[in-house]
């Protein structure tokens, strides 16, 4: 690997002026996906779908408690695995429980959920040293539902929005990453949006958490300074 040029002072703020330029509009960009992502429409959850944690079963309702939205990260730990994946590991070794706070002050719970048993969960979670809230899917259809397991015996594959035949083959269960996101209005519970595969790389703080879903940041902008609440606490976040 080759390491950048060595240039002047001058000619290092001209190169850095331009890059700035780029990221300004890669942020107007990603503010445009944003809102189109708020945008987009839901669809109501009608199946009843029952988790188990460690207080028992729980529904999808339920796994809100008094929050309006919920997002939910796909584990990937089959019945048949012993550990879960690797990324997904890392992703949960960062996650703290500052995010968890975070996300509450904007109505918003997050949670764990994985295909294996609940007691095959908790037995990782607790050899990792694990906190995060982790629920087993393994007698609902939930995962199937939301595409993030695979089984030969239901048919045809598809993940991340196209047909993945590959999927059912292997010598274990097929799991896959994901972030599902819901909406609950009264007694009604809306999916609004699932990101896979690369789309969830840049998912790893409240904010991109939060920008996943259909009530986003729930911030009031004052233009023309662009500043804004912050999650809790401390000085106000600005943007450029």
């Amino acid at each position: 690997m080759s390491l950048p040029d060595v240039v002047s002072r001058e000619e290092w703020l001209e190169a850095r002026r331009r890059l700035l330029a780029q990221e300004k509009e890669l942020t107007r960009q990603h503010d445009a996906l944003n809102a189109d992502r708020r945008r987009l429409p839901m669809v109501k959850v009608d199946k009843e779908y029952v988790f188990e944690g460690p207080d028992g079963q729980v529904t999808l309702a339920g796994l809100f408690g008094d929050r309006r939205q919920l997002i939910v990260q796909h584990v990937m730990l089959g019945p048949d695995w012993d550990q879960p994946c690797p990324g997904c590991s890392a992703s949960i070794e960062e996650f703290s429980q500052g995010v968890l706070d975070h996300l509450g002050t904007r109505e918003t719970t997050f949670v764990l959920a994985s295909r294996a048993p609940y007691s095959k969960i908790a037995e990782v979670a607790k050899a990792r040293g694990w906190d995060v809230p982790w629920y087993s899917a393994y007698e609902s259809d939930f995962n199937y539902d939301f595409q993030v397991s695979y089984d030969k015996s239901r048919g045809e594959a598809s993940y991340n929005y196209r047909a993945e035949p590959e999927l059912l083959g292997g010598d274990r269960s097929s799991e896959m990453p994901g972030f599902s996101c819901f909406l609950r209005e009264g007694d009604e519970i809306f999916h609004t949006y699932s990101a896979f595969a690369r789309g969830t790389e840049y998912i790893g703080n409240a904010y991109t958490l939060l920008d996943l879903t259909a009530l986003g940041r729930q911030e009031d902008w004052e233009e023309p300074k662009g500043r804004v609440a912050p999650l809790r606490g401390g000085d106000p976040t600005f943007s450029s």
